[in-house]
């Protein structure tokens, strides 16, 4: 049996070898040459400052939003690195839901180079679970090879397996916002005390509303963490204002994109 690391390598060499005999595509644009093509990139909508100081929500000050005065989320900063919106919303796509599991290298080299150091002050990288049914059908958690590319980049190291997902809760995706809080309410456990003390930094794809990172936020308060933090490789449209109105996170029929 082969161990983890001579899989990861033989996985290399096949991948070098099926992109001498076809060349890959970019997501985006369907140039031939790259997964996401030099314009593509150029075209990445960062999400800069002003945003809300605890949920990141994009806002016209850096101060708490007015959802966040009223009720804080469980973590103490949310941020993300891009919108997601044009190319980088193909990208999480085909990573998510297309088995392009290759595009986490590029997507977590976005999130690196986004990196908000002051708002992410932890020692530790957490990828957000999958429930165990939902990964073996994906072939992976997309949060886990998100969180490993951004590791090698930051240096943080990532500590897998000690938050799990035990409840197949419903995709958040078909969910209204009022539904979603409750969908994942107790939804997630950390075994044992190795994030006891630690101050963990959560890794997702996407953070919308936030709901699944506050129930895991919620899960590590309670194992003993002495901080929690979320980064995510995007951000979609949400407002609180009109919380039954969410953005379109499902992959559209090939040419309609």
């Amino acid at each position: 049996m082969a161990f983890p690391h001579t899989r990861e390598k033989l996985r290399s060499v096949w991948r070098i070898l099926l992109d001498l005999i076809f060349p890959p595509r970019c997501v985006g644009c369907g140039r031939w040459g790259s997964l996401l093509c030099d314009h593509c990139l150029s075209a990445v909508s960062w999400l800069c400052p002003p945003v809300c100081t605890r949920c990141g929500r994009p806002q016209a000050r850096s101060r708490l939003c007015p959802d966040c005065r009223r009720s804080s989320p469980p973590l103490s900063a949310i941020r993300s690195a891009v919108i997601f919106e044009g190319p980088l919303r193909q990208a999480i796509l085909h990573l998510k839901y297309r088995g392009q599991r290759e595009l986490a290298q590029p997507l977590g080299t976005l999130m690196a180079r986004a990196w908000p150091r002051d708002a992410m002050r932890g020692d530790c990288l957490v990828p957000v679970p999958l429930h165990p049914s939902r990964e073996r059908a994906r072939g992976y958690n997309q949060s886990r090879l998100l969180a490993e590319a951004l590791s090698e980049q930051i240096g943080l190291p990532v500590v897998h397996g000690a938050i799990r997902r035990i409840r197949a809760t419903r995709p958040q995706v078909y969910l209204k916002a009022r539904d979603r809080r409750e969908n994942v309410k107790g939804a997630f456990v950390v075994d044992g005390t190795s994030l006891r003390g630690r101050r963990p930094i959560l890794i997702d794809d996407v953070c919308t509303t936030g709901a699944t990172l506050a129930a895991c936020a919620e899960a590590l308060w309670t194992a003993g963490a002495e901080d929690v933090r979320a980064y995510t490789l995007a951000r979609a449209a949400w407002d609180p204002a009109r919380p039954d109105i969410l953005p379109d996170l499902m992959p559209r029929a090939e040419g309609t994109s």
